[in-house]
């Protein structure tokens, strides 16, 4: 399946508690749950046939930056979250030191898009 990520829009579903995608009838998904102070990225998923195409890394960059544009701290729960944090420095602000410690002292795990 062909996809052109700049084509893609990612949409916040408040009601749902996610960011998430639409395309051809499949739906890619960022769950999360939100504080006062703060967010916590829950889980990721993209179907099997949209794999590797970058959808996750774009889920997590909307998301990362809706955090940041409502100055909420980030608690990435979610295995694909702290491994897309590792590899993007510029969002490591969004963690509390000790978050930060836990994320850059964790084997790798999902793969970033």
């Amino acid at each position: 399946m062909d996809v052109n990520l700049n084509d893609i829009a990612v949409i916040h579903n408040e009601k749902a508690h996610r960011f998430e995608m639409e395309i051809d009838g499949l739906r890619p998904i960022l769950t999360y749950r939100q504080f006062p102070d703060g967010i916590h990225f829950i889980h990721t998923e993209v179907p099997p046939p949209l794999e590797g195409k970058g959808l996750a890394a774009k889920l997590a960059r909307t998301a990362l930056d809706f955090a940041r544009a409502n100055h909420l701290r980030v608690v990435p729960v979610c295995p694909y979250v702290v491994d897309f944090m590792r590899k993007h420095s510029e969002y490591q602000d969004l963690v509390s030191a000790d978050d930060l410690k836990r994320i850059l002292s964790q084997p790798t795990g999902a793969q970033s898009e």
